[in-house]
């Protein structure tokens, strides 16, 4: 169900930018903020309150639409046209936020114009991907972030996101429809954070096109697994090997496969 929550607006100068992200291109990030409350913790949070944009957890699950995105997307579409090959949303924030209508409709309208400018745009979410996304550019590609299959953990880590079962049944759904899926198994988390078979995970979203596989950051649990090195070293080469076998792209993330000793 949606939320009924009253949003708050804010204005920039700017909307598309180029991103530093390894498997990215262009960006946008139309929203500040995110509802969803990750507690990994969350990277985009804390680079948020690092610079000034929020000064707390609670500000920053407030989300604020950018009230002038369309206008600087018609401005910046032809400045910057040439030298995109694709425009990611998001990369600090969610563009299907679980239960703002609003924030769902204005990344639509913003995918539409990039895709009518003959533009391709990925998108990754945390929520539930509308159906509505099917009638945009085939070239799009659509992605669920998807840690675990474990409710009890993702109402620990993610309290506010899609339950993971909904998100998997969205992605699948465009899948059906012919639309290029993917999955970002990021931030990965040590079995001393929660005992599970990444396997599962993979068998649950075996349709999809592309797998991204990332070890989790920023949280001391994690260096306290014994050889967790190994650890990720070991899961990078199931997703790889999982990938081959089923003919799929992949992509590990810098830093998930790394000297072990």
């Amino acid at each position: 169900m949606l939320k009924n929550s009253v949003l708050e607006y804010i204005k920039r100068n700017s909307l598309l930018y180029k991103t530093g992200v390894e498997y990215g291109d262009y960006t946008i990030n139309h929203v500040l903020g995110c509802s969803h409350g990750c507690l990994y913790p969350c990277y985009a949070m804390l680079m948020a309150r690092r610079f000034g944009k929020v000064e707390s957890y609670e500000e920053w699950m407030k989300p604020k639409i950018v009230e002038n995105s369309i206008d600087l997307l018609k401005k910046e579409i032809p400045k910057y046209k040439t030298r995109m090959k694709f425009v990611h949303f998001c990369f600090s924030t969610d563009p299907f936020m679980y239960g703002y209508n609003e924030i769902e409709e204005l990344s639509i309208k913003l995918i539409k114009m990039l895709n009518e400018a003959k533009i391709k745009c990925t998108a990754l979410t945390k929520g539930c991907l509308p159906s509505e996304l099917e009638q945009l550019s085939e070239d799009n590609e659509f992605g669920i972030t998807l840690i675990s299959l474990d409710e009890n953990f993702r109402k620990k880590t993610e309290p506010f996101s899609a339950p993971y079962d909904e998100r998997i049944e969205c992605l699948y759904k465009l899948h059906k429809r012919g639309r290029k899926t993917w999955v970002s198994i990021e931030p990965y988390p040590t079995p001393n954070i929660i005992k599970q078979d990444i396997g599962d995970i993979l068998n649950s979203i075996s349709f999809v096109d592309k797998i991204i596989f990332g070890r989790m950051n920023y949280n001391s649990m994690v260096s306290k697994y014994p050889n967790y090195k190994k650890y990720f070293n070991d899961l990078s080469e199931r997703v790889i090997e999982f990938c081959k076998e089923k003919n799929k792209e992949y992509f590990i993330k810098s830093g998930t496969i790394t000297n072990s000793l």
